[in-house]
This record gives C-alpha cells, structure tokens and sequence, in this order.
C-alpha cells in the first residue's frame, strides 16, 4: 500500500507511532505542510509561531530530513492549507492513505477535519499522539480523571506503568518514482517572514532543534553529568543551561519522546536509584499529561475568557499596561528581565513563567488570553495543552477548585535571585546600580531613574512593604 506520512508536531523517528504503522507500506511520503496561517496575526495581536519558534521548527526539519535520507527517504516540505497540500500530492502520486498522529486541541483537530474531508475515499488513519498514555492506558475514563493535579499524579503513581518505546527504523520504505525531490526545498526564516533570531545573548536554552540534540540532551542530563539526580535544588534557577532538563522544547515539537523520556528516567532510577529529585522530573512529566487530559477533555472552553469555570471573573481589559509587560518596561526588574529574556531568546525559566503571568493578570489586571497568546507566539516550547492550561490555572478559572495562584513578585525577587544576578544579565540599565537597589529602583528619585532610562513603577502593591525593607 502507498501513504503518505503526515508529520506536524512529532519531528522525529524513535517512538513514533504513526511511523510504524506506515513501515509496511511498499511507498512511502514523508510530509510536513507550513501552514500560512501560523503566521497570521489573531484576534489577539500575536501570531502563531514567531521568530524563535520559527528557528527551531526550521531546525528540527532540518534534522529530520536527514535522518530521513540516512535511510533512503527525504522529507517533502510544503506551504500552504493542509488539506489543499495533501489532497493534491495524494492525487498526484496515488497515495492510498494518509497516517498522523492524532490531536487533541481544537484548532488542530479541524485541520484534521478538513483534511479526511478533503481526501474523500482516501482514508486518514491517526495513531496514538505525543502523550505519555492513550486513553486506553488512563486508570479510568477521561471524563472520570481528577481535576486537580495532585489528584490525578496520585492516581498515575498508584499504578506502574512501564514504557516500551519502539526505535526508529533502520530503513524505511522507498519514495514515489516520480518525485522530483529538488522542488520541495526547506524555506529560510526570511522567507517566512520572520527575519533572523538573534544568537549572542545569554540563552538559558542554547541548544539546536531536531531529534538528534534531544537525544544528546536526554543523554547528558540522565546519564553523562547526571544532573538530573539534583532536579529538585535546581528547578527553580533562572540562568545556565543546567538547572533544569530543558526538555519541554523537543516534547512540545515531538523531536522527542515522552515515553522515551519516560522510559531512560526508570533506567536511571533502576541503575542508580530513585531520589526526589528523580521523582520530581517526573511529577513534572505528570504535570503536561495532566494538562494534555484536561485540553482533550474540555476542549474549547480552556480558550474562553472564563476559562473552564466560566462563572469566574477574570479581567478581561487590555489597555497600555500590556505591552509595557510584553516589552518589560513594568518598572517591576523581576517581571521585565524574565519578558527582555522572552523576548531575546524565545525561553523563560519554569519560576519566571509563574512570576510573569501572575503579575500580568493580579497585578496589572491584564486578561489572561492575551499573556497565553504572546506566549505562544514567543515561546519555543509552546504547547498547548501546557500553555493555555498553566495560563487558566494562574487565572484562576482551570478546573482546580482552589483560587487563583497569586505571586508576589518582590517576594519572589528576593528569594530567587538575591544579588540581583539574574536582573542584571538582562536589564542593563540596573547594573551600575547598587545591589540592594536592583530590584527596587522605583525607590530611587525620579531624575535617577530618568538618568538609567527605566520606567518607574506606576503602584507599589500593598503586598510589597513587608519585603521593602529586606530587599531594599
């Protein structure tokens, strides 16, 4: 049987369902399709994919193609609407079905739609998506799952599930005849649209896209530096490349597997042992699975301005104030160095994340959506499941009963980077400021910070004056 396989947001070869069930075709054609639409602007403001993402798709197909080659195929990558693009290669080269992963956001499951009604007779067939466990493997029907997260890992952990992640191929089935494969050329990010990304800054995240770096990353973190045995001291550092796993950008493109991951951190643990440290990553691992359940559960309402309990209030205005924390020019350095950091590199640090959409939202009063949308135009590990679910859970309307989980920013300042090192590294204008004064400069004349050219900080939130003093 000839297909065509349907790649979008599993970029790679090792434990790829879709892929296996395609090995038995006598021709096979690798796909992805560059969507335009991505790049398109949304109802708020931000596009799908942006200049950092765009870089570690553009990468990550990159690898792909060549270990493709490596085994005697190539990936075919096409601009425009999916089911126009796989419809009309479909026709042109007698494929007889088309195989995917399956999905589980609403957006791309229309795609999905859209495409099986383009094909008409050709069937789409979908295969298990980047989840850690099918719904089959879930300990009981999805709609049946805790709504709180330390609920449901208990629930998980109860149980002992082992990962058997299947290996790339080491050939794969032969490509149309007729392919001329010199016209389906990767683009340039120029050609996108989208310019370059800068490289010389400071990137917690200063690795390459593709199967092959997240390979060697997984590898380093649990078997050559071991550092994964330090997790939970670490996770919450907000500079370097080791203080934490920085998995999340492959998983969120699928360059790499979650039950791989999942099955080389049980192989550690039987090797060296379990520690909490071990045990957190994990927990963390648990943390997107259960954000991915609530995603296939609730499905649009995740999106909603009341997010999954709709009878909660959450702001809903925009006015200047948000781009002033898109652009960090709050006044606040905390908030602004992690959105300068955003801004430069497309990564934030977990504690940074927490920090930010707080402020956004309790703070500033900002609506939740539009901090998600830039985000997801921003972030290189943008997933949405993840993304949308943390966003609605920071607001305050996720399916967790408990209300909204508010962070005093100063506080957080305070704790997480005491000498103001981390502020420092991405707010220039504080540097030559005295160290006690890098996370409060609103405490400084106005004629002061006019000199550093920062902004001065519109409120000092009551919350702040018992930490002023520690701080300043």
């Amino acid at each position: 049987m000839r297909a065509l396989l349907w790649f979008k947001q599993d970029l790679r070869l090792d434990d790829h369902p879709a892929l296996q069930a395609a090995l038995a075709s006598n021709c096979l054609l690798p796909l992805y399709v560059l969507d335009p639409a991505l790049l398109q602007f949304d109802e708020f403001g931000s596009r799908r994919i942006g200049v950092h993402r765009a870089r570690f798709l553009l990468e990550s197909l990159t690898a792909l193609d060549s270990a493709l080659r490596q085994r005697g195929s190539k990936l075919l990558v096409v601009s425009g609407k999916p089911e126009e693009v796989i419809a009309q290669l479909v026709g042109q080269f007698d494929m007889r079905q088309v195989i995917t992963l399956d999905e589980i956001a609403p957006q791309e499951r229309a795609v999905l739609a859209r495409v099986r009604e383009a094909l008409g007779p050709v069937p789409l067939r979908t295969a298990q998506n980047n989840g850690l466990f099918s719904e089959a493997e879930l300990p009981c029907p999805l709609d049946q799952l805790p709504t709180v997260y330390s609920q449901f890992r208990t629930l998980i952990d109860a149980r002992q599930y082992v990962f058997q992640p299947q290996s790339a191929p080491e050939q794969l089935p032969p490509l149309p005849e007729s392919l001329d494969i010199s016209a389906y050329g990767l683009p340039t990010q120029s050609q996108l649209g989208l310019g370059d990304a800068l490289s010389l800054v400071p990137s917690a995240f200063p690795f390459s896209g593709g199967e092959t770096a997240a390979l060697a990353r997984l590898r380093d973190y649990l078997w050559d530096s071991q550092n994964v045995r330090t997790y939970k001291e670490t996770r919450n550092g907000m500079i370097g490349s080791e203080y934490s796993s920085k998995f999340s950008p492959w998983l969120a493109n699928g360059s790499l597997s979650p039950r791989r991951t999942a099955a080389e951190l049980r192989r550690h643990e039987s090797l060296y042992g379990a520690n909490e440290s071990t045990y957190w990553l994990w927990a963390e691992l648990l943390w997107r699975e259960f954000f991915r359940c609530t995603l296939q559960r609730y499905g649009q309402a995740l999106f909603e301005p009341g997010g999954l309990r709709a009878t909660e209030r959450a702001p809903q205005q925009i006015d200047e104030r948000f781009e002033q924390w898109a652009h960090g020019r709050t006044g606040m350095p905390l908030v602004d160095a992690n959105m300068r950091e955003l801004a430069a590199t497309g990564y934030m640090s977990n504690r940074g994340r927490q920090v930010v959409a707080s402020y956004l939202v309790s703070d500033l009063q900002q609506d939740w959506r539009h901090g998600a949308a830039w985000f997801e135009e921003h972030l290189i590990d943008y997933d949405p499941a993840s993304n949308w679910g943390n966003w609605a859970y920071l607001a305050g309307v996720g399916s967790d009963p408990r209300l909204k989980r508010t962070f005093n920013a100063l506080k957080q300042a305070r704790q997480y980077d005491p000498q103001g090192e981390y502020v420092s590294l991405w707010i220039p204008e504080l540097r030559n400021l005295p160290e006690n004064l890098r996370h409060t400069p609103f405490l400084l004349q106005a004629q002061q910070l006019d000199a550093i050219n920062y902004p001065r900080l519109e409120r000092i939130p009551d919350s702040w004056q018992r930490h002023l003093n520690e701080v300043a």
